[in-house]
């Protein structure tokens, strides 16, 4: 048992090792090509490089659905009843709209008080690239999202991984799977099975993250002058990295509240998922690996299977913040007035449309673009953040990872005090 123990350790630490040297390693090369290249082949380079992202991604979407309906569907079984679900899930809804507005106050008090738009030079900015962004606003409101909970079809929904429809489809029928009860046995067992294969393949799959990370930190660097984005984006990144970082803070305080000394361990846990998380900009990329980490750190399967799809879903922490924080920095750059009951409104506005945006590329900047045309707020302001989002998605992908996976280990503490006391 020791051995294995200790296997494990040396496999987590060789992996997280293998990440951050990629990630330095895709840094180096991104900046000797950008260096040393034209910027057409600098160009060509780029989306070549970042084929090696899109493909590890990708491998990671192919088990996504699979992953969150087997495991959804038998933690549900599990639970046993409707009270339990309805128990746990009320818990769950409770700490994720906490967390969120916790996270748009944050992102609306530090641009109001840092003001890193106002007085921002708006010439020479590339506004065709805001064209692709603005285009998909369209589809951003209340009666569209309230349409997109609900699937019309669960292979549809599975094949885009649209997580937050598979998770409506597998509470339903977990739900009609328990209430059958020995019965639905054989099915919720083959479906247990079927995802400790799935998440076998996990193993297989993190073997390609170091890879992953270097095309796409290499890529990025490649067409991207870091020392001219350092300079320009100054005043907006560094704002925005203050107001990250407390959220950081904010979170591990609550954590070590909750959680106590066991905090320690968690972070332990989730150091490869945050790097991962960081070095792709995806949190969905690290959904499986997370799902192992949290029940290796002690979170019951039946608390994680149900926690992890809905917080991908409901609990975007990082997201969150910097959807209020861009929004008001692009109204400061237009010089548009926001008194304080607009901006609460606005974030009113987007802690709703913000939900069950998890895997849609570039969604915080589809929401964003469409809080700004609710506002008259120039649409077109998303180009002042497109050079410097990648570097943002960055540190809000990670953050998303930390909110879930604190989110689900203190509901998991919640559900083991429950469990002692009923038995007592």
């Amino acid at each position: 048992m020791h051995s294995t123990t200790v296997k494990k350790k040396s496999i987590f630490a060789n992996l997280t090792t293998q990440i951050l040297i990629a990630m330095v390693l895709g840094g180096i090369l991104g900046i000797i090509i950008h260096n040393s290249a034209s910027q057409e082949a600098a160009l060509s380079f780029s989306n070549k490089i970042k084929i090696l992202a899109t493909v590890f991604i990708r491998l990671v979407q192919m088990i996504i659905s699979p992953l969150v309906f087997t495991t959804l569907v038998v933690g549900i079984a599990k639970l046993g009843n409707v009270s339990a679900v309805g128990r746990i899930g009320g818990k769950a809804l409770g700490w994720f709209f906490t967390a969120s507005l916790v996270s748009l106050l944050i992102g609306m008090f530090f641009v109001n008080i840092l003001e890193p738009g106002v007085g921002l030079n708006l010439l020479n900015v590339d506004m065709t690239s805001a064209t692709e962004v603005a285009a998909k606003t369209q589809s951003i409101s209340f009666e569209n999202f309230i349409e997109h909970i609900v699937p019309k079809s669960i292979f549809e929904a599975m094949a885009t991984n649209e997580i937050l429809q598979i998770v409506v489809f597998s509470i339903f029928f977990g739900l009609a799977a328990a209430s059958i009860g020995d019965a639905a046995k054989p099915v919720v067992n083959a479906l247990d099975k079927t995802s400790h294969i799935v998440l076998k393949m996990v193993n297989y799959v993190m073997n390609f993250a170091p890879i992953g990370v270097f095309g796409a930190i290499a890529g990025v660097f490649a067409v991207r002058d870091f020392q001219e984005l350092a300079i320009t984006y100054f005043k907006f990144f560094g704002s925005f990295l203050v107001g990250i970082s407390s959220l950081w803070v904010i979170l591990i305080l609550v954590g070590y509240i909750f959680l106590k000394s066991r905090m320690t361990l968690l972070l332990k846990r989730i150091v490869s998922p945050l790097i991962i998380a960081f070095g792709t900009t995806s949190s969905e990329a690290v959904f499986p690996k997370l799902t192992e980490e949290l029940e290796s750190f002690g979170v019951k399967d039946k608390i994680v299977s149900f926690m992890l799809p809905l917080g991908y879903s409901f609990n975007l922490d990082g997201s969150m913040m910097y959807m209020t924080f861009a929004s008001i920095f692009i109204a400061q750059a237009y010089g548009v007035h926001l008194d304080i009951g607009t901006q609460m409104t606005m974030l009113l506005v987007l802690m709703l449309t913000s939900k069950g945006i998890a895997g849609v590329p570039r969604a915080s900047l589809v929401v964003v673009a469409a809080t700004c045309g609710m506002f008259d707020i120039p649409i077109e302001g998303i180009a002042l953040i497109l050079p410097i989002d990648h570097f943002c998605d960055m540190f809000r992908s990670a953050t998303n990872v930390l909110g879930n996976a604190l989110a689900t280990s203190v509901v998991g503490e919640w559900e083991a005090d429950n469990e002692i006391e009923v038995s007592e």
